[in-house]
Parts: C-alpha cells; sequence; structure tokens
C-alpha cells in the first residue's frame, strides 16, 4: 500500500492506494501516530484507490480510532472505493467511523 500525506492546520489526509492488509500494518501505524503526535484535530482516510481490504485493515482502523480516541481526534473515511465500502458495510464499521 502507498500512503500520501498532506496536512492544512488542524486537518490532515492520508490518501491510501492499493492493497490494505497485514503488509501495510508498519507503514500504516508509523504514519497515522506521526499525524497524532501533530495534533491533528481530524484525520481523513482518502480510500478511492484502495483495491483491497482485509480483516487485518479493519483491525488497524480500529487500532487506530482507539489512539485518536484518547486524544480527541476525528477520523473520516472518504471517497471509499466500492470494495471498500462493502467490506466496512458488512463490518458495521458506518457505527464507528463516519464514512462519504
Amino acid at each position: 500500500m502507498n500512503i500520501q500525506t498532506t496536512t492544512n492546520d488542524s486537518q490532515s489526509t492520508m490518501r491510501l492506494s492499493g492493497r490494505f492488509d497485514f503488509n501495510s500494518h508498519k507503514v500504516f501505524r508509523e504514519t497515522y501516530q506521526q499525524l497524532l503526535d501533530a495534533k491533528a484535530e481530524l484525520i481523513a482516510l482518502e480510500m478511492s484507490q484502495v483495491d483491497y481490504l482485509d480483516s487485518s485493515a479493519l483491525g488497524m482502523l480500529l487500532q487506530f480510532k482507539e489512539k485518536a480516541d484518547m486524544q480527541s481526534t476525528r477520523i473520516t473515511l472518504q471517497n471509499c472505493s466500492q470494495l471498500a465500502k462493502d467490506v466496512l458495510a458488512i463490518a458495521n464499521f458506518d457505527k464507528l467511523f463516519e464514512i462519504s
């Protein structure tokens, strides 16, 4: 998976592309931790280019949400690919995350 980040004031965006699976764990965790350390108030995950999402990716999203909640950082999942929308819906992540 490739991750590109941009930051404007207190909002950051992580653009994810490719396979979001266990092999992405380290880079995903390091990237979101940098944004949390920078005290972002909102982190948007732009997921239009995610072409694969598995259960380990769901676990990584939950771990990210727990850490973000501890410092009152909001997370949104934006422009999800159809595949990502389907997996997130099956896992009921629409009850945990703001998905657009």
